[in-house]
């Protein structure tokens, strides 16, 4: 069995500043049917946006939804969604520090950082925008609040799109890494065989975990940097950067995905 999980926005979703390829996204349709693969989406993004990201760019339903930053699972099959609830008690167990409410009132009047619409929030998951000129002195005064207290992860990225910090605070069990490692599980699929495709901040635990890391040819020169060292100071973590040539595609976005994926051999051989 081969999985082939990618982040969403400005990874399979050709939808930042750089050139995309016309018709990537039917070859990765194609490819991804017609070998096989099993395909995970891990995303910010919840089941609605998901969904809405589906119809505007015609990238296919996946068979695992991983959304909301990792703090939700989905599976699609007969044209329907089941949520794992295995998963949520997964979390609860794992992390019972974590009150979502409790950090919420933590991190109340921080100048530069801002709630994000309750939509975009959830049981496991509190999100805000961060003013990113000063992004240091926020994440300093976050973590003076709630580091440690919750069973927390605190993970910021950049939406190079939009010019906004994006700040997300997780239960530590409850990420893009753990969800992945949980689905792998689940289909009896040796991390080290998943293959994860990113291009920024919030996809680095992931990137470095031991899964085969994928990064796009239009990924955060931050996160590029960051899991360069990481892959240096820890030979077992093996990631490929995309650079295009592969199906004489260029390698941003959906094309970086399908040229990952041709190196870890999901798709035959590399032409």
């Amino acid at each position: 069995m081969k999985i082939l999980a990618t982040d969403l926005d400005r990874t399979l979703l050709p939808n930042g500043s750089w050139p995309a390829d016309a018709g990537a996204i039917d070859l990765f349709n194609e490819l991804t049917e017609r070998h096989d693969v099993v395909v995970v989406y891990v995303t910010g993004r919840n089941l609605d946006l998901t969904e809405q990201a589906i119809g505007e760019f015609g990238i296919r339903h996946p068979h695992v939804l991983i959304g909301d930053v990792g703090t939700s699972i989905r599976r699609y099959a007969g044209q329907d969604w089941t949520a794992d609830d295995g998963w949520h008690a997964h979390v609860m167990r794992t992390s019972p520090a974590w009150d979502a409410e409790a950090i919420r009132a933590k991190l109340g009047g921080i100048d530069g950082l801002v709630e994000q619409e309750r939509v975009h929030c959830g049981p496991f998951k509190q999100s805000y925008y961060v003013d990113h000129a000063d992004r240091e002195t926020i994440l300093e005064r976050v973590d003076g609040r709630i580091k440690g207290s919750f069973d927390e992860v605190i993970i910021y990225s950049f939406d190079s799109a939009n010019g906004k910090g994006l700040l997300d605070v997780l239960p530590h069990s409850a990420t893009k890494q753990t969800a992945l490692e949980y689905v792998a599980e689940q289909y009896k699929v040796p991390k080290s065989e998943v293959v994860f495709c990113g291009d920024s901040g919030n996809d680095v635990f992931p990137l470095t975990a031991g899964f085969r890391g994928v990064l796009v040819r239009n990924a955060d020169e931050q996160l590029v940097n960051e899991v360069r060292q990481a892959a240096d100071a820890n030979p077992a973590i093996r990631v490929y950067f995309a650079r295009g040539g592969v199906h004489g595609l260029n390698g941003y976005y959906t094309s970086g995905v399908i040229e990952g994926a041709y190196h870890y051999g999901l798709f035959g051989d590399r032409r």
